[in-house]
């Protein structure tokens, strides 16, 4: 493995990393909304499991291999959360052991975000908007209300969807909202 590649450039793991981190996102939020029928979060169980567990996981094991311990600990982290919640889906859980779970994640993603700081806003937004997101989906477990869950999947939704961005802009070298386009040697979060 080249440890000389950045972590945003083309072909590198951190890229691969946000894209399955936002197709997890994407699909745990739209399931969340329930705004497809028949397509709750349940559904996106299998995906999380491997993608944003396994997968997410070892490129975070590839991120630490690499020098990159931010990466290495939001991947790895991430990984471990859609694993255990991938494998957990349809288990009989209280609410309020749902409503804890989610609660302490929430914890993890606050981490990120605010250890994020200097990596622009894509990188920022996605671990907010994922602490957001968990935070909604505790509050409605713990409260019982639907119309909070829905609104913690429309963040979740639009989480995916600044990861899928900053991992696309990486490899098409778009804007990535710094003031320059991400490419080799530019992250693909500013």
């Amino acid at each position: 493995m080249d440890n000389g590649v950045s972590a945003g450039s083309a072909g590198s793991t951190d890229t691969l990393g946000r894209l399955a981190l936002g197709l997890t996102l994407l699909a745990f939020g739209v399931g969340n909304t329930q705004v497809i029928d028949n397509v709750t979060a349940a559904d996106a169980a299998s995906l999380a499991t491997w993608v944003g567990g396994v997968a997410l996981f070892v490129i975070g094991l590839l991120e630490y291999r690499a020098g990159d311990g931010a990466s290495g600990t939001a991947f790895a982290g991430l990984g471990a959360f859609w694993f255990t919640w991938g494998t957990g889906v349809g288990s009989e859980v209280s609410a309020e052991a749902a409503g804890l779970f989610l609660l302490l994640w929430a914890l993890l993603a606050l981490t990120l975000t605010a250890a994020s700081s200097g990596s622009g806003i894509l990188g920022q937004g996605v671990y907010g908007l994922l602490c957001l997101s968990l935070l909604l989906g505790a509050i409605a477990a713990f409260a019982g209300n639907e119309a909070l869950a829905k609104a913690g999947g429309w963040v979740g939704a639009v989480a995916g969807l600044v990861a899928w961005y900053g991992a696309t802009a990486a490899l098409a070298k778009w804007p990535t909202f710094s003031g320059r386009a991400a490419g080799r040697g530019v992250t693909a979060t500013g």
